[in-house]
């Protein structure tokens, strides 16, 4: 296992084989979102993309308690008295998420614990969120006085419908994890998510890293998710895949009645 140097103590980067790990490391507070966590994601995102051997970022909470607890409370007072510092503080929490959205490997999220507010941003930014049994979803702006940002509106309404997005905003209430999948908030519910998650994350490492990407461009764009590709961008990832090595091992491997292996090239 690799540990990425982190420019903050509460957010953690390791790359363990396939899977690089994004871990929220602030349990004394369930791991509130503060502007140093908010400001580390994007760099360490990127070192683990460009690490090599990881083809699958899995983000998670560093215990069980806790996936994100939301946004830091206590320093909205200093970050966000008035409409202009509110401003400045959404920007770096959005380009917090906009990075996840943007990563080329695909994304996860391993949920335990709570899932609320800024956790709940978070998560929707990955592509896929798996639960176990323990988690706890809820959206409290309406109980801050707060707008909820566009782009976390956005991202919701990229997977749960209108009328379950209103009424998540508007009673603030906290939904289960049986809640939370029945809502299509979550992928799945798993008693050991933790295993669940490694599974997947290897299922998928074993699959062609450039089909990888242009199926996540592809989706991203034909959902008309926020910061998507062009689809002049999803068309050369297109053309990239049939003039790679791996189009040709893919079927070799096929004829031959093989396991592929994929280079990524």
């Amino acid at each position: 296992m690799t540990i990425i140097r982190s420019p903050s103590p509460h957010v953690q980067a390791q790359a363990d084989g396939a899977i690089g790990w994004l871990i929220l490391n602030r349990p004394e507070r369930k791991n509130a979102l503060n502007g140093d966590m908010w400001g580390a994601i994007p760099p360490l995102l990127d070192a683990l993309v460009k690490h090599e051997g990881v083809k699958v970022v899995v983000l998670r909470g560093v215990n069980a308690e806790a996936f994100a607890a939301g946004a830091d409370i206590s320093e909205f007072a200093s970050s966000r008295f008035n409409a202009e510092a509110a401003q400045a503080y959404e920007h770096m929490n959005t380009a917090a998420m906009a990075a996840i959205r943007a990563c080329p490997l695909p994304t996860i999220a391993l949920i335990q614990g709570f899932c609320v507010g800024g956790g709940i941003s978070l998560a929707l930014s990955c592509d896929l969120r798996f639960s176990d049994h323990s988690g706890i979803f809820a959206l409290p702006p309406a109980r801050l006085g707060l707008a909820y940002p566009m782009a976390g509106i956005r991202d919701l309404l990229a997977t749960v419908a209108p009328p379950m997005a209103k009424e998540m905003i508007y009673t603030a209430r906290r939904l289960s994890a049986a809640e939370a999948a029945q809502a299509g908030l979550i992928n799945g519910v798993a008693a050991d998510v933790e295993a669940h998650v490694r599974g997947l994350a290897a299922m998928i490492a074993e699959n062609a890293p450039l089909t990888l990407r242009a199926s996540k461009a592809a989706i991203d764009h034909a959902a008309g998710r926020l910061g998507a590709p062009s689809l002049v961008e999803v068309a050369e990832l297109t053309t990239a895949c049939f003039n790679s090595a791996d189009y040709k091992e893919g079927q070799a491997a096929f004829l031959e009645k093989r396991k592929p292996r994929f280079t990524g090239h």
